[in-house]
């Protein structure tokens, strides 16, 4: 089943062209790297994903359809900067969610907080930004959604803490749905993809299978990235 579909997508932001005519088929059910450099165009694809951006051509099509408001509840979204009001502690921000969100599981929620040594009395204000990030974490994959956007989800925490939050997203998304993780931590999240879609320039250069990729280059997807992309800027 193809979850989400770019139909010829095109986005610029005024002279500036970041994504030229992408075709991409997201199935469902599996977890996705999205792979490049910085300023290559992953955020923008994530944005145009959430709706949160307008193509200036193609189209974004989520189960088929248009994305709108009722699409949108079945789409969880980490952005890359954090979004949390700084006035509420971490109780707080999870009861706000609950209200707002139909499909949060405050219970998951409150679990994974212990899980990733949080405090539900801490204020966000007195939070490092890692541990922002984090909550945001456990803010999005505790919501039953049947897609997860997640840009860049390891860029402000530390080597040691990484590995624990790949295994929280591994083991805490909706079965059947799918996961996009945008980043150019590649060597890091490797390990738990199922696929891998390397852009540069705005443009898809490759979209494959994780293993029959590593099977077929002999290398690792960090491996195979570097060497495909070396000279490029």
């Amino acid at each position: 089943m193809v979850l989400l579909e770019y139909r010829n997508v095109s986005k610029s932001f005024g002279k500036a062209q970041v994504l030229r005519d992408i075709n991409l088929k997201i199935p469902s059910g599996k977890i996705i790297g999205l792979l490049g450099k910085n300023g290559t165009g992953k955020s923008t694809l994530i944005k145009l994903a959430n709706d949160l951006l307008t193509p200036n051509s193609g189209e974004v099509l989520f189960m088929n359809q248009p994305i709108d408001a009722a699409s949108k509840l079945q789409i969880a979204y980490l952005s890359e900067r954090t979004y949390l009001d700084k006035a509420m502690d971490v109780q707080q921000t999870l009861n706000f969610f609950a209200e707002f969100y139909d499909n949060f599981d405050i219970q998951k929620a409150t679990k994974l907080v212990g899980d990733l040594d949080l405090k539900l009395d801490t204020q966000i204000a007195k939070m490092s930004k890692g541990m922002q990030e984090k909550l945001q974490l456990i803010l999005v994959m505790s919501r039953k959604a049947k897609l997860y956007l997640l840009d860049e989800p390891l860029g402000g925490v530390d080597p040691a803490t990484r590995d624990y939050i790949l295994d929280t997203i591994l083991s805490n998304f909706e079965e059947g749905a799918s996961v996009i993780i945008s980043t150019h931590l590649i060597a890091d999240i490797e390990r738990i993809l199922d696929e891998v879609i390397f852009i540069n320039n705005g443009e898809v250069v490759l979209q494959a299978d994780a293993d029959k990729l590593r099977t077929r280059k002999h290398a690792s997807i960090d491996e195979i990235f570097r060497k495909e992309f070396k000279n490029a800027r």
